[in-house]
C-alpha cells in the first residue's frame, strides 16, 4: 500500500511540475481603453482615404476575435451612388492566399498530403521542370506555401491571370517553367505558386479549390456573403474597382473566377472576413480548450510562423516617424513581422487592378484590423498601420502576461532558501547534473554574500517573471537596492536548475 501511495504522490508532483498556464490579459478595462480610441481612428481612416482618392472604403477593428467596430466611406458603385457598408463585397486579392494555405494544412492534418512532398507527386507535369542546375532539389508543397519554389516574382503578370483555366495553368508546366532561383534558395513572391496549390487541392480532395475551401472553411465559419465569382454577388453589394487617372475615377473591368483565384480571387465583406480573422486570433494562446475552428489551433499557429529567411529593415520607421528597425518574413500564405518594440504582426496585403486591401493582427495583444478600398493597389496596409499605431499609443494596452508555472515558483523558493550562504547545496536535490561542474559552491557563496551586503536588509522576494514555462527571474528587494536572480530549468521531469545568475544592485 505504501508503494502505491508513494507512486501516486510522485505522479501528482510531476504533473504539478509540468503544469502549463496560458498567458492572459490582466487589465480589466482593456476593452474600454480600446473603444475610447475609435473616434480618432475613424478620422485617420477618413483622412487617409480622402488624401489618396479612394472611391470607397470599409474597415473593421477586432478585439479578442470579435468585430467590435466598423467604418465605411464612399461608394461601391460611383455611377449608382451605392454607399459602402460593412456588408459590401470587395475583391480582397492576395488576402485569399492564407485561405488556400489553410486548406493545404487541413489536407495535411487529414493525412492526404505532406508539406515536404515534391509537388510533382500531385501534378506529374511538374516533372518537366528544368531547374537552373542539375543538383537542384525539386519544388515541394512547402516551397509553394512560402514563395521559395524558385519562380520569379510575378505580380504584374499574375494579377491578369485570375480567370485562366486549369488547362492553361497546367500548360505552363507542360512547356516548362522559367526559374529565377533554384527551389529552396530564396524568397520571391509567386502567384503561380499559389495557383499551383489551388490545383493540388483539387487533385487531392477531388473538389475544386473553391468548393473545398467553401465546404471546409467558409461555410463552417458562417461566411455566407463570400464569393469566388463576381457575377454571383448581389448587385447592390458588389464593389466596383477603379483607377485614379487624370483627376477622375476610371472603372476597371472585373475578372471572372479561374485557376488563379487561389492566389487572389476571393470576394467578401468586412463582417464575413472578420470571422476568418477570428480563427487566427483565437489560436492564441496555446491551451487545452476544445477545438472549434476549421483546422486545429496548432495548425493555425504553424501558418503564422516565419518559415522563410527573415529580412531586417534597419531603417524602418513607425507611422509617427520614429526609427524602429523591423524584421519580416513569410509564413504560409501570411506575412510576419516583429518591430523594435518586440511586437509581432501577422496578416497579408491584397492588390489587384481596381482593389487594395490588408488585414493585420497582433496575436499577443488580441487586436486586429482589416481594410478594403476599391482603388487599384490602394495602400490599405499603410492605413491599417496608422490605425494600429494609434490604437496602441492611445489605449496603452499591454500584451498577455505569462503566468509563472508551479515549478518556476517552487524552484524560486528553493533557491531563496540557499541564498546567500549556499550551505550544502548538493543536498537540496534541485540542481541538474551539470550544475556543480559549471558553478562552484565557494564562488557562489562569496558572490551572493557580497551582493546581499550591497543590497542591505532584505525586505521582500518578488514573484517569478517567466520568459517561458521553464525560464524566468525574480527580484529580491533590499533596503539599498534590488537583486535580480535568473534561472533556467532542464527538460527533465521534474525539471532541475541547470543555469543560474545573480546580479548586484
Amino acid at each position: 500500500m505504501k508503494k502505491y501511495l508513494t507512486l501516486f504522490l510522485l505522479l501528482s508532483t510531476t504533473t504539478a511540475f509540468a503544469q502549463y498556464k496560458p498567458a492572459t490579459f490582466t487589465d480589466p478595462d482593456r476593452l474600454k481603453k480600446i473603444e475610447a480610441t475609435f473616434p480618432v481612428i475613424d478620422q485617420l481612416y477618413k483622412e487617409y482615404a480622402d488624401q489618396n482618392h479612394w472611391p470607397g472604403m470599409a474597415y473593421g477593428i477586432l478585439v479578442d476575435g470579435k468585430l467590435v467596430h466598423t467604418g465605411n466611406l464612399g461608394y461601391t458603385d460611383i455611377d449608382a451612388k451605392t454607399p459602402v457598408t460593412s456588408q459590401s463585397d470587395f475583391r480582397i486579392a492576395s488576402m485569399t492566399k492564407s485561405l488556400t494555405a489553410m486548406a493545404i494544412l487541413k489536407l495535411r492534418d487529414e493525412g492526404k498530403l505532406k508539406l515536404d512532398d515534391p509537388a510533382y507527386l500531385y501534378i506529374p507535369e511538374m516533372k518537366n521542370n528544368k531547374y537552373l542546375t542539375k543538383d537542384a532539389a525539386p519544388v515541394t508543397i512547402r516551397h509553394l506555401l512560402t514563395h521559395a519554389a524558385g519562380y520569379p516574382e510575378d505580380n504584374p503578370w499574375g494579377d491578369r491571370q485570375l480567370a485562366v483555366s486549369d488547362a492553361q495553368l497546367i500548360d505552363i508546366y507542360k512547356k516548362g517553367v522559367s526559374f529565377s532561383n533554384n527551389p529552396g534558395q530564396g524568397y520571391e513572391y509567386s502567384n503561380l505558386g499559389f495557383a499551383t496549390l489551388g490545383y493540388i487541392i483539387k487533385k487531392v480532395s477531388g473538389k475544386t479549390y473553391e468548393q473545398y475551401i467553401t465546404d471546409n472553411i467558409l461555410e463552417p465559419l458562417g461566411m455566407a456573403h463570400t464569393y469566388w465569382e463576381y457575377t454571383r454577388v448581389p448587385k447592390d453589394k458588389l464593389a466596383h474597382g477603379y483607377r485614379w487617372l487624370d483627376e477622375k475615377w476610371v472603372e476597371q473591368p472585373l475578372l471572372h473566377d479561374g485557376a488563379y483565384g487561389a492566389m487572389g480571387g476571393l470576394i467578401t465583406t468586412i463582417e464575413d472576413f472578420s470571422k476568418y480573422m477570428a480563427v487566427h486570433m483565437n489560436a492564441w494562446p496555446a491551451r487545452d480548450d476544445a477545438e472549434t475552428g476549421p483546422v486545429k489551433r496548432s495548425s493555425v499557429r504553424e501558418m503564422q510562423y516565419p518559415w522563410d529567411v527573415s529580412y531586417l529593415n534597419a531603417n524602418a520607421h513607425t507611422t509617427t516617424g520614429r526609427l524602429c528597425p523591423t524584421v519580416s518574413a513569410y509564413a504560409y500564405g501570411l506575412r510576419w513581422a516583429k518591430d523594435c518594440d518586440n511586437r509581432v504582426y501577422v496578416g497579408h496585403t491584397g492588390g489587384l487592378p481596381g482593389f487594395g486591401s490588408n488585414w493585420n493582427i497582433l496575436p499577443e495583444y488580441g487586436i486586429g484590423v482589416v481594410c478594403y478600398a476599391n482603388l487599384t493597389y490602394a495602400n490599405a496596409g499603410r492605413a491599417n498601420s496608422i490605425a494600429l499605431d494609434t490604437l496602441l499609443a492611445l489605449s496603452g494596452i499591454k500584451p498577455r502576461n505569462i503566468p509563472a508555472s508551479n515549478i518556476l515558483t517552487q524552484r524560486r523558493d528553493e533557491l531563496v532558501k540557499l541564498l546567500p550562504n549556499w550551505n550544502n547545496p548538493q543536498a537540496a536535490g534541485i540542481f541538474a547534473d551539470n550544475f556543480f561542474m559549471d558553478y562552484f559552491p565557494d564562488k557562489l557563496k562569496s558572490e551572493a554574500q557580497d551582493i546581499y551586503a550591497k543590497a542591505g536588509k532584505i525586505i521582500s522576494v518578488g514573484e517569478v517573471v517567466p520568459e517561458n514555462n521553464l525560464r524566468g527571474y525574480f527580484i529580491i528587494k533590499g533596503e539599498k537596492g534590488n537583486i535580480k536572480v535568473s534561472f533556467t530549468l532542464t527538460p527533465e521531469n521534474p525539471p532541475l536548475v541547470q543555469e543560474y545568475h545573480i546580479q548586484a544592485p
